[in-house]
């Protein structure tokens, strides 16, 4: 084919071009039927690529175009756009041929005020501040453990599969219930208030997202509603907004609960993370069983060293009988020593005594005697109680006289005593000792009870 020709020229039916020669053409006739001219718009969706260029869009009430400024252009200008500016700028008029996409060429720019829409939220975003709506000390606080979740949005919206997934990896136990809404357009604000007022009249859920994708300030511009503010703020129901992207700002932001970057951010932050909680839980039962060992192992060495220091009644009645047996040694040798000491004195008065006064000594040595003999024996008698009440006491704690009252101690193979029912199987041999005499017996039933 002859490419010279002015395609727009009338050309046989037999030729065809191709659709990167008719954006060609089209982008050619764009810039020469428009000069270099100054185009007024408030700037949305912009964005600073690696590259250095700049993409966004150029819009009034009406309409909406996109633009493109190059790295070589944009180093020229003065400030730092932003959306909602409004801005004036020197564009050539083009086509963008790989997409056959109308776009401005920006060759220059220069500011030409702040977008009406970017005003309205300010203005409104200053009043309700200044009504208090937007202090922290009305908000609430978050509900730690929901079981049911309230999501306002479209059932359309990408943002809805993002927080879908989002609490199904975190929490697949709660309950999500979906107030469904509009989230752009003319009828957005007075459905997502609709939804929002249907949520606390149902009072279904213990918390609610209102959540929406990014877009531009027109985009999102239903979540500026006043109307809406003031519900989200007067929600019985907590509510977490996640509206946008992380750098985009809404007044519902302000008026929630709490305000998360993005619809991901706000399921994130509404429900706990089941891994998270599962670990948790496994550490304090991990902490809970090394405190319960640790206690176990202090009450069993505190019953160790309780049964080193309790001694068997066997023991205790030993030690008893020692002691009397001392006592008793001590009382004869006592007796003796008396006896003896009293004899000493005698035989030496005796030898004293003059031989004129032989028999009124002998008389006098005959009561002594006989005095003597009296004390001696009281003191013998005195003893003898004392021994007698000695081993009436003994008796009282000697097993034998438990044996002698009826009763009978039952002693195992090994001749343990048994004490428990529970260390005896059926068909074990016992010793049943009695007061006179002993017998084995066999075990044909056991009684745990008393």
């Amino acid at each position: 084919m002859n490419a010279s020709p002015d395609p727009f020229e009338p050309a046989p039916i037999r030729d065809v071009i191709t659709v990167s020669q008719l954006n060609r053409a089209a982008a050619a006739l764009l810039e020469r039927s428009f000069p270099l001219l100054w185009v007024s718009g408030e700037v949305s969706n912009l964005t600073r690529a690696a590259s250095g260029h700049w993409y966004f869009t150029l819009k009034d009430a009406q309409a909406s175009v996109r633009a493109v400024m190059f790295r070589g252009r944009n180093q020229s200008v003065a400030f730092a756009p932003a959306n909602g500016d409004r801005v004036e700028v020197r564009v050539q008029v083009s086509l963008y041929e790989a997409r056959g996409e109308f776009q401005l060429n920006v060759e220059a720019m220069r500011r030409a005020g702040t977008g009406d829409l970017y005003q309205q939220f300010l203005k409104l975003k200053t009043q309700l501040l200044a009504e208090g709506l937007f202090d922290e000390s009305r908000k609430r606080p978050i509900p730690p453990h929901p079981r049911t979740v309230g999501v306002i949005t479209s059932p359309k919206a990408a943002a809805l599969r993002d927080v879908l997934t989002t609490l199904a990896r975190r929490a697949p136990q709660v309950r999500v219930i979906l107030y469904p809404a509009a989230v752009q357009g003319a009828q957005a604000p007075g459905e997502l208030l609709a939804a929002l007022q249907a949520a606390g009249r149902r009072c279904e859920c213990e918390i609610l997202l209102l959540v929406r994708g990014g877009g531009s300030i027109e985009d999102l511009w239903a979540f500026n509603d006043e109307a809406l503010a003031r519900a989200v703020a007067a929600s019985p129901i907590p509510v977490i907004c996640g509206v946008g992207h992380e750098t985009d700002f809404t007044i519902a932001d302000f008026a929630a609960d709490w305000r998360a970057p993005t619809p991901t951010g706000a399921a994130m932050r509404a429900v706990p993370d089941r891994l998270e909680q599962l670990q948790s839980l496994a550490r304090e039962r991990h902490r809970l069983m090394q405190a319960w060992a640790r206690r176990c192992g202090q009450i069993e060495q505190r019953l160790d060293l309780a049964t080193r220091m309790l001694r068997a009644p066997s023991l205790q009645w030993s030690q008893r009988a020692a002691r009397l047996e001392q006592w008793s040694q001590r009382l004869a040798q006592a007796g003796r020593r008396s006896h003896e000491s009293a004899a000493a004195r005698l035989q030496s008065a005796s030898a004293r005594l003059r031989a004129p006064s032989l028999q009124g000594s002998a008389a006098t040595l005959d009561a002594a005697r006989r005095a003597l003999a009296t004390a001696t024996a009281a003191r013998l008698e005195a003893h003898v109680r004392r021994l007698d009440l000695a081993g009436a006491s003994l008796e009282l704690v000697s097993p034998f006289a438990v044996l002698e009252r009826g009763y009978a101690m039952v002693t195992d193979a090994s001749g343990a005593v048994v004490r428990q029912v529970s260390a005896l199987n059926r068909g074990d041999t016992v010793a049943v000792t009695l007061a006179e005499g002993r017998f084995d017996a066999q075990v044909s039933r056991i009684d745990p009870t008393r």
